[in-house]
């Protein structure tokens, strides 16, 4: 496979605009770019609460006895009202239909990071990874999630990402190093 069509399995098409709208469908893959989404729109920083400093909030969800687990476009349309209803930003959706069982697995991109699914229609299961950061709010997606593939049991573990750095480690992430302090200053002695 040439560079050029390994990147763009990836959703790294070099051709075009990353956030161009743009939809393909060949019957198992599906491609969509949201052009609303903008640089200046991302909204991944930190979160500080109950004086605790982590990077986001990711949610590994399982879901028994689910339906609709085989229909790529609900679970694009599902995924999408996950994204609007957490507040988040979406960059990019890639999902991919399997046969024979008609599985989807696939991501949405977000500019507060992704919620990724893989489906067993077969086995009534669908395991969704969902991470984000800042002012996003994850965990309203499970509802969302619950209802739209009508799930009997839906089992959610949480973690802080990046809890366990100390504020110091944070800190020093957060501040722009000499080399940045540096080429800011150049930059402004050339405008």
């Amino acid at each position: 496979m040439a560079y050029e069509d390994t990147l763009f399995q990836l959703g790294m098409d070099l051709t075009r605009s990353s956030t161009a709208q743009k939809e393909e469908f060949d019957g198992t893959t599906r491609v969509v770019r949201d052009e609303t989404a903008h640089e200046e729109d991302r909204q991944d920083f930190f979160i500080e609460r109950d004086g605790v400093r982590y990077a986001g909030n990711h949610l590994i969800i399982d879901l028994f006895g689910a339906k609709r687990l085989d229909e790529i476009d609900h679970v694009e349309s599902t995924l999408k009202r996950c994204v609007e209803k957490a507040g988040a930003s979406l960059l990019h959706i890639h999902l991919h239909h399997f046969t024979p069982n008609g599985g989807v697995s696939g991501v949405a991109v977000l500019s507060e990071s992704h919620i990724s699914i893989h489906s067993w229609p077969e086995a009534d299961y669908a395991a969704l990874d969902v991470f984000m950061c800042g002012d996003a709010r994850p965990e309203l997606c499970v509802e969302v999630l619950r209802e739209a593939f009508e799930a009997r049991e839906v089992v959610v573990k949480t973690h802080q990402r990046g809890e366990e750095l100390d504020l110091m480690s944070w800190q020093m992430a957060a501040k722009p190093s000499k080399t940045d302090d540096a080429d800011q200053e150049a930059a402004a002695k050339a405008a």
